[in-house]
Parts: structure tokens; sequence; C-alpha cells
């Protein structure tokens, strides 16, 4: 099975132009470097709409990954755990939860995963350390969880 992934930034300071997308690169590299290949990036703007809208166009007839970055927050725009949970199908909370375990500032973040259609949606902080980290405690699972998804032939 192909593993493919599409990464989601949400930044208002990255749709104004006053700050580069660092984290949306260092997940794609990290993607890159855990054997997917990324078919899409996309950015938009904090906000529950945005961030439900862009997974809806994102998922639909997709099977494979989107990981977000931003948003996951106490800051009062931080929206992307209230955005992702209007689209999802299912929850995955111990993808979520072994995330944030990956460091102390990891309690901090208010990111959901789950599923949408065929695809499996993680939330990761806006920081390109954090949104690594995240990504990575969750990796190597998620050939298999793409596969269960999909209803292909796994080896369990």
């Amino acid at each position: 099975m192909k593993l493919v992934a599409k990464v989601l930034t949400v930044s208002d300071g990255v749709i104004a132009g006053t700050r580069e997308d660092k984290s949306g690169e260092a997940l794609e590299a990290a993607l890159v470097e855990h054997g997917f290949e990324v078919v899409e990036r996309r950015v938009v703007a904090d906000g529950t709409q945005s961030v439900a809208a862009a997974l809806q166009g994102l998922c639909a007839g997709f099977a494979g990954v989107v990981v977000t970055t931003g948003g996951t927050g106490f800051a009062p725009r931080d929206l992307t755990p209230e955005g992702t949970k209007e689209v999802l199908t299912r929850e995955a909370p111990g993808l979520a939860e072994a995330m944030r375990l990956v460091s102390p500032l990891g309690r901090l973040s208010r990111g959901v995963a789950g599923t949408i259609g065929h695809a499996i949606v993680l939330n990761t902080p806006g920081s390109p350390k954090g949104a690594v980290e995240c990504f990575t405690a969750v990796a190597d699972v998620l050939p298999h969880a793409v596969a269960l998804l999909n209803d292909e032939q796994t080896t369990h």
C-alpha cells in the first residue's frame, strides 16, 4: 500500500504573510522521512469553519493521513480541535493521547485525532518541533491504521 499524506497549516499569520510556514515544511519532511508521499499542502486561517471546510475538502476521496499544524493551544483563535470535531466520523483518542505524551508541553495541546471517510486526521501543535514530535510519536502505527481503515489485508 502506498502511503500518502496531506498537510494543513492553520495560521492567520501565514495567511497574512507575516509568518513563514515552518511547521508545515517540518511536517512534510518528517512525513517523507517516514515513507509517506506528501501529495498536498494547504494553509487556512484559524477558525472552526475554515478548519472544518478544509478538512472536508482534503479528505474527500482520499485514503491516507492528513496532519494539521497549528491552532491546538489556548489562544482565543486556536480552534483547530473544534473544527476537526465538527467533521470527524470517529475519534481516535489513543493517537491524540500518544501525541500529548511526547513532551511536557504536549499536555497543553488540545489536539484531537480521528477519521473522516478513509483518511486519518491528526492535529499537531503550531511549532515545528512540536508538530514533528507529535507526528513521530504515532508514525509507526499509521500504515497499519490506514490499512485497517481502508479494509486492506493486514498481518494481525
